[in-house]
């Protein structure tokens, strides 16, 4: 599953000249009993098996350096564009990825692990949203994207959503034959003009689709 789509594009370039690494753990090595074990029946019963803290430990302690430790989980707290900047100022940083009904709380506990949600919905295991965590991350690390300024001017960067974009062909007609223009303020060349309107949109789509960005503004 890693680096997934992680060793691709701007993410896989930057892996390939060391911008980032990564070390990817398989829980089952270092199960004790013949059939690698990491899981056991809930105490209190329930469906479904829950991932032993003994497991999970002796994995974690083989790494020299883990430093910050996330778990993902549908209970944790969402993941945003502000805690995702904090994130990637981190050194090290490790992510437990469950599976089958979660992980034994104990060891989330005593090892400090903070949890971390992609949303309101449930996966069959933390891999996909640790890859999330790492996409968002990676491509904010200095050398990643060509354009450094890129970062500050999208969707959640400054608490809205991102403004439209247009490039050529203008205009474009479509396979039905409509004709669609691009605004002719972005074609103007006055720059003070073009950010108004860039905010002005930013604002609008922010209230039509995520008006509870603005309330915590």
């Amino acid at each position: 599953m890693f680096p997934g789509s992680l060793g691709q594009s701007l993410s896989g370039r930057a892996l390939e000249n060391g911008l980032w690494s990564y070390n990817a753990l398989q829980i089952r090595d270092y199960a004790t009993d013949k059939h690698k074990t990491v899981d056991d029946t809930p105490f209190g019963g329930g469906a479904g098996m829950v991932m032993r803290p003994d497991i999970i430990e002796k994995a974690l302690n083989s790494i020299n350096t883990p430093g910050k430790l996330f778990y993902m989980s549908p209970r944790g707290k969402a993941l945003t564009q502000s805690k995702v900047q904090h994130i990637a100022t981190m050194d090290n940083v490790t992510i437990l990825c469950g599976r089958y009904e979660g992980v034994d709380q104990r060891v989330l506990d005593a090892y400090g692990f903070e949890e971390l949600s992609i949303g309101d919905y449930v996966l069959s295991g933390g891999e996909p949203a640790a890859l999330i965590v790492m996409d968002a991350c990676i491509r904010l690390l200095p050398g990643v994207m060509g354009n450094e300024d890129t970062a500050g001017e999208e969707s959640f960067s400054n608490g809205l959503l991102e403004y439209p974009h247009y490039t050529k062909p203008d205009p474009w007609i479509d396979a039905s034959g409509k004709s669609h223009s691009v605004p002719e303020i972005l074609k103007s060349g006055h720059h003070a003009n073009i950010r108004a309107w860039r905010d002005k949109k930013s604002i609008e789509l922010t209230q039509a689709r995520r008006p509870d960005l603005l309330v915590k503004k």
